[in-house]
């Protein structure tokens, strides 16, 4: 009999202990759900704060509650349409359970603030980081070091669909763009290409064009190359039937003369004489401006564009109508030639990317690479390289 008591005391005992354990793990577990819940909602109160100072839109690391300003954000479809501090905290939990990014903007329109979790791309994943926004049912995504939106269908993802970047160019405009015989392309330029398909992440492949041709050849149906680039002038003109992007090199009209005369020529009034032979390339701007500015001189059409210092050198013309750009590498890489008004251009100008109108989002990419060449001195360190240091230059930051 005591036995039995005994079993039954010991049995109650560990009813009880077997209970109270119990017990203490719920209020333990309901304390550590209360503190999770406290810290998301001290985080959310953070970002929240922070996202009334920046109503343009915003990447955070919650975990730091600093800015990268570096990478490609993209947000996801979990946490869509979550808006004003309310959902907040949902957006937060999610940020904290992946990458530990937020973003938000404030939409204007309907006065409400928009967050969502955020991935973050390294830079050169661009095709990542759309695919990722496709997947995720999303408009756009954001390169940060610019603040530049690119929508994720467009002609941006089918470029990076097909893996091949395609550049249009002359391959006649030396230090700009130029093709040796064995069809190897260096220049200004061609780095300036180079450039962009390594930060889109694609090979890149150039197809030969022509200053006749140009605009015809940009605006082929079906294309024959996404965009067009190596000396080519911004003008209205072109803007009017064409995109172009933002200047990368500044240009501007000038001369190229034997140096044995280079004290002949100080003005367009010293050139404009019967006596003296311009010549010019076919069907493009230094065309144009010899036509309306030299109505005396005896001006010469000469196809190839590479050959004509050679010819002014020779004694064959007196004057090849050029550009800031272009006249520097003949005058260092020829002594019988010089550019004595390299320093007063007659006209002002930059040079820029051209495509087809409807690639807004590739321009938009265009831009936000150049606009990081200058900022990270990949443009100056150009400028150097070819000997283009002394024209005009500024440098911009992303707004």
């Amino acid at each position: 009999m005591i036995r039995l008591e005994r079993l039954k005391t010991w049995f109650l005992i560990a009813v009880l202990t077997i209970c109270g354990t119990a017990s203490f793990a719920s209020c333990s577990s309901n304390e550590d759900n209360a503190t999770e819940q406290s810290s998301i909602t001290d985080i959310a109160d953070k970002v929240w704060t922070f996202s009334q100072a920046h109503p343009g839109g915003f990447t955070l690391d919650i975990r730091t509650m600093t800015e990268p300003t570096e990478g490609i954000a993209v947000s996801y479809a979990a946490t869509q349409n979550s808006h004003s501090r309310d959902q907040l905290d949902k957006v937060v939990s999610h940020a904290l359970q992946h990458e530990g990014y937020v973003g938000g903007w404030l939409n204007r329109e309907d006065g409400l603030y928009y967050f969502d979790s955020t991935k973050l791309f390294p830079k050169n994943d661009l095709q990542g980081a759309i695919q990722f926004g496709k997947e995720n049912g999303q408009y756009s995504i954001s390169i940060l070091s610019t603040y530049t939106d690119i929508p994720v269908e467009g002609k941006v993802a089918e470029i990076l669909e097909r893996g091949t970047i395609l550049f249009g160019t002359t391959g006649d405009y030396r230090p700009l763009s130029f093709c040796e015989p064995d069809g190897t392309y260096w220049g200004f330029g061609i780095e300036v290409a180079n450039e962009i398909a390594k930060r889109l992440g694609v090979s890149i492949e150039f197809k030969k064009t022509s200053w006749p041709t140009l605009t015809a050849d940009v605006q082929a149906e079906p294309q024959t190359f996404d965009l067009a680039i190596g000396g080519i002038t911004i003008t209205d003109t072109r803007k009017e039937t064409m995109l172009m992007s933002d200047g990368y090199l500044a240009n501007g009209k000038t001369i190229l003369c034997r140096a044995s005369e280079a004290d002949r020529y100080k003005s367009l009034t010293d050139i404009d004489k019967p006596e003296v032979t311009v010549m010019v390339n076919p069907g493009g701007l230094n065309e144009k401006f010899a036509n309306e500015n030299l109505t005396h001189a005896n001006i010469v059409v000469h196809q190839k564009n590479e050959e004509i210092p050679t010819l002014v050198a020779e004694g064959a013309a007196d004057v090849m109508i050029t550009e800031i750009t272009e006249a520097p590498y003949y005058v260092k890489t020829d002594t019988r030639l010089a550019a004595p008004l390299l320093n007063a251009p007659f006209t002002h100008g930059e040079i820029g990317i051209l495509m087809q109108k409807g690639q807004e989002d590739l321009l938009t990419l265009v831009n936000a690479v150049i606009a990081t060449m200058k900022v990270d001195g990949t443009l100056r360190q150009l400028h150097e390289k070819y000997g283009l240091t002394y024209a005009y230059y500024h440098e911009e930051k992303p707004v």
